[in-house]
């Protein structure tokens, strides 16, 4: 498989974890720091555990969240690396064809 492709799968898995609203809160909450399973969990009373739970898998599918074990305590991580890449990648590159569209309209 070529790099360009497994870069569209992995691309894909962090559009999907991106996708959803709790998803991206999830992220949110853990950008200021690491937390724990349970500490995420409870941040998203109108949800069960096991369905934050499956939103985590999600985000480590993607590569977004990582988490070691401490004890009994599961400790979740932001990985800013995908965003990154997503940005480099897309938000990045429309913005420069954005900013030389403009640049053009200015010549004219």
């Amino acid at each position: 498989m070529s790099t360009e492709g497994v870069n569209g799968s992995d691309d894909d898995r962090v559009f999907k974890a991106l996708a959803s609203p709790t998803r991206r809160r999830i992220l949110d909450l853990l950008k200021a720091g690491s937390r724990t399973t349970g500490d995420v969990a409870g941040h998203f009373s109108e949800l069960d555990r096991t369905t934050v739970l499956q939103h985590l898998r999600v985000l480590e599918r993607a590569e977004l969240v990582t988490g070691r074990k401490v004890g009994r305590e599961r400790h979740l991580s932001l990985a800013p690396l995908p965003i990154k890449r997503i940005h480099d990648r897309w938000i990045g590159e429309y913005a420069r064809a954005a900013v030389e569209l403009l640049e053009d309209l200015g010549r004219d």
